[in-house]
């Protein structure tokens, strides 16, 4: 009899098991569509709410070997069809060691672009969007860029404040205010999305673009981190809400949760960083373009090859 009796009661507990997790499964579909939805309604509208209907079609490679090669485009529209891209970096995930590589090409890059001559290299998401710039990265450098993502300026401090809600903090060498928006003291500062945004935008001194670059890589780094934690995990899909209508992206479903569980197996992982052009290969010169950054285009292929194809150490 207590055999039956113990048999009797396992069956009973069985159905009671499925419904719990039934139930919690329909809770987290349901807070997963709330937060989103709620992270749209924030939104507003941004330049990309209508993904896929931009720009022309990207004709990026395949990922070959794990490796895949993410083109980053920070773009200031300002109500123009497409504006120039004031931010472009390739960032490089390799999908065995969770590694990520961060190379930023600066803006006033001198090269050839396809059906346009000689221009400064942000020019070619002006001409035709993502597409014409991957052209002109693999004409100059022979990189193979697999997918895309365009991130209007509009939405980046809100993702920030999503992200890291008790702000970034950063240590600013000197006064920030020319054409940002905002204005920065000198010190070890704990910024909120608006004036990250204006401390990785920021120009007018000594090291020009330089600087910038090298604070654009920082603030990513430190947003990486702070992504990965347990706190915004929670808040991933507000986040994903909020972000959806200012960033244009070919990158699927299924590749973003690659990366996106990578990133948290190799949290512990640091950003490796280049720019381009690398120190002693390139000169300041003015030409129809304006000022731009005269390079030496084997040196800097070479260079750009080697980091995005080396193992990290």
């Amino acid at each position: 009899m207590k055999r039956r009796e113990r048999k009797s009661a396992k069956r009973k507990w069985i159905p009671r098991v499925l419904l719990l997790v039934i139930v919690c499964i329909i809770a987290a579909v349901a807070y997963v569509i709330t937060q989103y939805y709620q992270g749209l309604s924030e939104a507003e509208e941004g330049q990309y709410k209508d993904d896929g209907t931009s720009f022309i079609p990207f004709e990026g490679s395949e990922p070959q070997f794990g490796e895949i090669n993410v083109l980053l485009i920070g773009s200031d529209t300002r109500g123009d069809e497409n504006g120039l891209s004031d931010t472009i970096m390739i960032a490089n995930y390799n999908q065995d060691t969770h590694d990520i590589k961060l190379a930023s090409i600066m803006r006033d890059t001198y090269v050839k672009i396809p059906g346009h001559g000689m221009q400064k290299i942000n020019a070619a998401f002006a001409f035709d969007g993502p597409e014409l710039l991957r052209q002109t990265l693999k004409q100059n450098f022979d990189i193979d860029l697999h997918y895309y993502a365009v991130v209007d300026f509009e939405g980046f401090s809100k993702i920030t404040d999503i992200i890291a809600p008790d702000g970034i903090e950063v240590d600013i060498p000197h006064q920030m205010s020319e054409d940002i928006g905002v204005t920065l003291e000198p010190g070890k500062q704990v910024l909120n999305g608006e004036e990250l945004l204006g401390y990785v935008r920021f120009r007018k001194d000594g090291d020009g673009d330089h600087g910038r670059v090298q604070r654009q890589q920082e603030a990513i780094a430190k947003l990486k981190d702070e992504a990965v934690s347990v706190h915004s995990l929670m808040k991933l899909p507000k986040l994903l809400g909020i972000a959806d209508p200012y960033i244009d992206t070919n990158v699927d479903n299924r590749t973003i949760l690659s990366i996106g569980k990578g990133l948290i197996a190799g949290s512990e992982n640091p950003i490796d960083t280049l720019s381009i052009p690398v120190d002693q290969s390139f000169q300041n010169a003015r030409t129809e373009a304006g000022a731009v950054l005269e390079i030496d285009l084997e040196q800097n292929k070479q260079a750009l090859q080697d980091f995005l194809s080396a193992d990290t150490e």
